[in-house]
């Protein structure tokens, strides 16, 4: 929910469909009922996610310096 919020915060979606999708979530009982949201909902949280650049954070290897310790 925290990233449905910055959403909203940063104006990427509407409150309308903040409201729709929070609602749609708080009520899902697992990931697949999530995944069932409405097309048009998924499509705003995928513009959304897109311009947060989630998607290149998902997938960006891990750090392997975290913590100033390098594996090796």
């Amino acid at each position: 929910m925290k990233t449905i919020d910055e959403m909203l915060h940063l104006a990427l979606l509407t409150p309308d469909e903040h409201q729709q999708i929070s609602r749609w979530i708080a009520q899902a009982d697992s990931p697949d009922e999530i995944l069932r949201m409405p097309t048009l909902l998924w499509r705003a949280v995928e513009r959304a996610s897109a311009v947060m650049g989630i998607d290149d954070d998902l997938m960006r290897p891990p750090a392997l310096d975290a913590d100033g310790l390098v594996c090796g």
